[in-house]
């Protein structure tokens, strides 16, 4: 088991599932994502940057997601309050996956 299993493992089967489908996203959309813990947290090498996810009571956290102006309007339902490069993905609610991927592919070619 590695970092990022490891760290899915930790949470209930529902939870696990969201993480493990969100994790599967990048190696859809990149094939040759580099995957690390960072942070405490599960990173995902997109381009020059990484991007982040982080699971809590109520939501999946996905982080940073700034500097993507042509898909603000997409991301601002999910943009988390007070905060300029968060989302939160509700546990109640299903995942916006074309979203992610979007996210994905524009941040690895920043």
């Amino acid at each position: 088991m590695n970092e990022i299993e490891h760290y899915i493992s930790q949470f209930e089967p529902e939870i696990q599932s969201r993480l493990e489908i969100l994790r599967q996203l990048f190696f859809e959309v990149l094939p040759e994502t580099e995957e690390s813990i960072r942070y405490k947290m599960p990173a995902f090498k997109v381009g020059k940057h990484h991007l982040y996810f982080a699971a809590y009571k109520k939501h999946i956290g996905f982080y940073p997601v700034y500097g993507l102006t042509e898909i603000e309007e997409e991301v601002s339902e999910f943009r988390a309050k007070k905060t300029k490069d968060s989302l939160h993905f509700m546990l109640d609610k299903p995942l916006p996956i074309e979203l992610i991927k979007k996210i994905i592919t524009l941040k690895s070619k920043l």
